[in-house]
């Protein structure tokens, strides 16, 4: 293989069905740290499966898997500040032997100094189509914001009017929007709109991840989610 078709296969996209949650990302992003598990398997040293879809599958935490592509890309260990999972986390890190990873979380370290903390916004869209429809058919998509910082939440319900008869669930720290059936092109435009709203508060994606489920015999079930984080400073009671 010469160094070309080298460098292309480095750099092609591959997709992990990681206990349910589908990732994407590059060979060279997952051969990050060549001796462990994720560097064998894609070295050719480890076997593979696949799922039904060609995806390399992996049975384990798809939820936690997150964190682990998150350091294979940045060599740096970003979590939440209510991470409560940290054990967990821990297995998952010696499952994939990834030793610079265990060693974070063996000596964690402040992500913040004292006197700032993290302020985090997740995005939810959960899509239900119907399998025997040709195209597919959307028959209900919700969209759902969940953060402890009310301002955000406070001015999506102020700047989103447009989408008011839509708005069908308010709480303390969520606000959910409903379409349902055909509308679902209404959706879409409604989380760009909201992804930029986010972002224009100072916010940044952390992660995304996907999530396929099937419920029932007739229809599928998908959910796509949006982590956004900004530092903010605390305030003294």
């Amino acid at each position: 293989m010469d160094n070309g078709d080298w460098g292309h296969r480095m750099s092609t996209p591959v997709t992990l069905n990681v206990g349910g949650h589908l990732y994407t990302t590059s060979v060279s992003t997952l051969q990050r740290y060549p001796d462990s598990m994720l560097g064998a398997m894609f070295r050719g040293d480890f076997p593979t499966t696949r799922d039904s879809q060609g995806n390399y599958f992996i049975d384990r935490d798809g939820t936690l898997f997150r964190y682990i592509l998150n350091f294979l890309r940045t060599s740096e260990l970003t979590l939440p500040l209510d991470f409560t999972e940290t054990d967990l986390l821990r297995k998952e890190a010696d499952f994939y032997q990834i030793e610079p990873l265990i060693q974070c979380l063996n000596d964690p370290k402040p992500l913040y100094p004292p006197d700032i903390f993290e302020q985090v916004v997740e995005l939810s869209s959960t899509r239900k189509l119907s399998k025997y429809s040709n195209p597919v058919a959307v028959i209900i998509t919700q969209l759902t914001i969940t953060t402890k910082v009310h301002g955000l939440l406070e001015g999506i319900s102020n700047n989103f009017t447009k989408w008011n008869k839509h708005m069908m669930d308010t709480r303390d720290c969520q606000v959910s929007f409903t379409f349902g059936p055909c509308d679902y092109h209404q959706e879409v435009s409604l989380r760009v709109h909201l992804m930029d709203y986010i972002m224009k508060q100072g916010f940044t994606i952390r992660n995304t991840r996907v999530h396929h489920m099937s419920e029932r015999a007739n229809e599928n079930t998908v959910e796509h989610h949006w982590t956004f984080c900004r530092p903010a400073h605390k305030v003294e009671d």
